[in-house]
């Protein structure tokens, strides 16, 4: 049985009519869903994916963040210590008498990969997942999740972002444990975020994190990380100079790689 995106598609704006799309945090995540389904239709065409695997691909994404938006309208929030918004995403789709991806996709074949994928999708680091399938789809949705971070973080507000204005946003100081991430070439814990900066920073260094070559390939024809740096204006000396040296430092891990 081949996957239905079309059908799968109508099923996620039926449930949307559930929530206010007015609302400035669940039209970004609308627009992030979306967003997330083409970059995982361009990196699987970048890999010559197959097309069931290219489907399969493109469903996990559009339904990677369905735990949002409950997590929206019950803590008008992103933030983690409100809700682990991947596992309440898989338990809403998978849990119960009648489980709720049901409506997306009849076919049960699938069911451990897209589970697994949208509830660890935000994992801090990825392991422990033995099947090769399975981890292709992991990966692949935390690449195609962290390429449309970009364009979010480019194009959305700063304030929906992290709860500050743009300016306010780059005052102050890296915290010594963010920027200890920094140099270690690590994504930063959440506790560890204390300043707005020390946010930008860590949507920054996440993209160390990402698993495909065609991944960074797009990376680098789109220059997301000067992109995203140089999006802020920093009032702190340090903070000035640390930036410029995590954009040069990112920039030679990218060529790095894509050598």
């Amino acid at each position: 049985m081949k996957i239905d995106f079309n059908h799968a598609k109508e099923v996620f704006e039926e449930y949307l009519n559930e929530y206010d799309r007015e609302d400035e945090k669940i039209r970004l995540k609308i627009v992030h869903t979306y967003g997330v389904v083409k970059s995982a239709r361009e990196i699987g065409h970048r890999m010559h994916l197959n097309e069931e695997d290219q489907q399969l691909a493109e469903l996990i994404a559009l339904l990677h963040d369905i735990g949002r938006f409950e997590q929206i309208r019950l803590y008008d929030s992103f933030s983690p210590d409100t809700m682990d918004h991947a596992a309440f995403g898989a338990e809403l789709l998978f849990e119960g008498e009648h489980p709720l991806i049901r409506r997306f996709l009849d076919d049960r074949k699938y069911d451990e990969i897209i589970c697994t994928a949208i509830a660890r999708h935000s994992d801090f680091k990825l392991g422990g997942i033995q099947d090769e399938r399975i981890l292709f789809h992991a990966k692949m949705i935390r690449d195609a999740d962290k390429l449309d971070n970009c364009r979010v973080k480019l194009e959305e507000a700063v304030e929906a972002m992290i709860g500050v204005c743009q300016e306010q946003a780059g005052e102050g100081k890296i915290s010594p444990k963010v920027w200890e991430a920094c140099m270690k070439k690590e994504s930063v814990l959440s506790e560890n975020r204390v300043t707005p900066v020390d946010y930008w920073v860590s949507y920054v260094v996440q993209y160390y994190d990402l698993n495909f070559k065609e991944t960074w390939q797009i990376m680098k024809e789109e220059n997301y990380i000067s992109r995203i740096i140089k999006r802020l204006d920093y009032k702190d000396k340090d903070t000035r100079e640390k930036m410029k040296l995590l954009e040069q430092q990112m920039n030679e891990y990218m060529e790095k790689i894509l050598c």
